[in-house]
């Protein structure tokens, strides 16, 4: 097991008590206390180097990558790493985690606060993230969502580009094996065994599908969330697409499907 460094064991610090009206908002008041340190270096948009050595990973969010396959940035790529920079860098935050506290590279996964600011909360806003959430990390999330649903209609930083646009059930056949998120009418739900499909076509052997597993129905369920309610739906989904005779995302927890009025014009 990769061992992790110091910032593990940063000494607690609790969030101080009087809070401005818009840092009352973003309080970490859900979230678990995690010390404070000092940022040395900022990787992407999303990822910073403490001092103590540790590599930490802002939890919620994904940045546009540095570069792809062949080298290239994504577009946004240093805009994204700038604005964090900007929050962060040389100055002493205050970690909390929401969950998972390690990746599986042995990154810490923390909210980061400077301040009264929740720092993943500024980067969506102002669209230099997307809102990108797992099973073991779930909390704030759904504000998350909220933010950037926003900056996304304003058209903000990721927005203004292709790259990042909501795809449809139908244009998302030509972006298999990468993470997207699709917004579409569910036509049909299915059980078969433990497993759960969102069908968006009249072909299930072509058309797009969401597949929730056993494990993942029961935090449905938890969450009050009725999946045979979301036949005739408009959602929006987020994940990894595959292909499993036609485009698949699996869905692990509820966050990664929002329900949407029937024509939201998004």
């Amino acid at each position: 097991m990769r061992r992790v460094g110091r910032a593990a064991a940063l000494t607690f610090c609790l969030w101080p008590a009087a809070l401005s009206a818009a840092g009352a908002a973003a309080a970490p008041d859900t979230l678990q206390p995690a010390g404070e340190a000092r940022v040395v270096d900022v990787i992407n948009g999303a990822t910073v180097r403490l001092a103590s050595g540790d590599i930490a990973r802002l939890a919620g969010i994904d940045a546009p990558r540095l570069a792809d396959r062949s080298g290239r940035p994504w577009p946004h790529a240093a805009a994204s790493r700038r604005a964090l920079a900007t929050l962060v860098l040389d100055r002493r935050v205050r970690l909390f985690h929401a969950g998972r506290r390690i990746d599986r590279y042995g990154r810490l996964i923390v909210h980061l606060f400077v301040g009264p600011r929740w720092v993943q909360g500024a980067l969506v806003s102002d669209g230099h993230v997307r809102v990108r959430s797992y099973a073991g990390n779930r909390q704030r999330v759904a504000e998350l969502l909220a933010r950037e649903d926003a900056a996304r209609r304003a058209r903000l930083g990721i927005w203004a580009h292709s790259r990042y646009a909501v795809r449809t059930p139908e244009s998302v056949r030509r972006d298999l094996d990468s993470w997207q998120i699709v917004e579409g009418t569910v036509r049909a739900v299915a059980a078969f065994r433990d497993v759960t499909y969102l069908n968006f076509d009249d072909d299930w052997r072509t058309d797009f599908t969401v597949r929730i597993a056993a494990r993942a129905r029961r935090l449905f369920r938890n969450a009050g969330i009725d999946l045979r309610a979301l036949e005739g739906r408009t959602v929006r989904v987020r994940g990894w697409v595959r292909r499993r005779n036609g485009p698949l995302i699996a869905a692990t927890h509820p966050e990664q499907i929002e329900r949407l009025p029937p024509a939201s014009g998004r």
